[in-house]
């Protein structure tokens, strides 16, 4: 699903319908919308009867009056659980500073900070360097406690849970941890995946099936 992405930076939006790339247009985005519900039956309007249904032919002598025909289960929706893929256009070394914009910009428009999962592909975040330094379990408790924006990178990417927004730095490593953890962090996400990085290998990415 390759895009040529804006020069101006991105609006951050959920949607039902995805996969999908949508470039970036402005550092101000605007409140993340909902996953919209099916819609209501329509009301008759005023002064008008509503439908009628059509009266059963009537009984032979002798028949039994038939029952009603179950209706077919409606088939499971599988949109609700696909994420929507926001991507912002960033270098490597810019990838870490995107991913951070995008958090403030999440957080300003309502969301909580434990809805929201940061990975890193290269050096890691401050925060989660500095979280580790006191030793791993300290650092998976506050995982565990779902409170706060979380932090990890792409070699403990499988054992972070999923939360309903993942913010994806492709902020360099080895080669290949991009293609390798991406498509995690697309199975992450619940509703909202934002990608910080090269527009030309994530797209690569994505294409390939992400």
């Amino acid at each position: 699903m390759p895009l040529t992405p804006a020069i101006e930076e991105p609006q951050i939006h959920e949607s039902a319908q995805g996969p999908r790339v949508t470039p970036a247009a402005s550092r101000t985005a605007q409140t993340p919308r909902p996953v919209p519900g099916p819609r209501p039956a329509a009301a008759p309007r005023p002064g008008r009867p509503g439908p009628v249904p059509p009266a059963p032919p009537a009984q032979r002598a002798g028949q039994a009056t038939p029952g009603p025909v179950p209706a077919a289960p409606a088939a499971p929706s599988v949109s609700a659980a696909v994420p929507q893929v926001q991507l912002i256009p960033a270098s490597a070394e810019g990838a870490l500073d995107a991913a951070e914009e995008a958090v403030d910009l999440l957080l300003d428009t309502g969301r909580a900070p434990g809805d929201i999962l940061v990975i890193t592909t290269g050096d890691p975040h401050p925060w989660a360097a500095h979280e580790l330094s006191f030793g791993e379990a300290s650092y998976w408790a506050q995982h565990d406690a779902g409170d706060d924006v979380f932090y990890a990178d792409a070699a403990h990417v499988q054992r972070a849970a999923g939360r309903p927004v993942v913010v994806f730095a492709a902020n360099g490593g080895p080669a290949g941890t991009t293609a390798a953890a991406l498509p995690v962090a697309f199975a992450r996400a619940g509703a909202l995946l934002v990608v910080c990085g090269d527009a030309k290998q994530i797209n690569s990415v994505l294409g390939a099936g992400v």
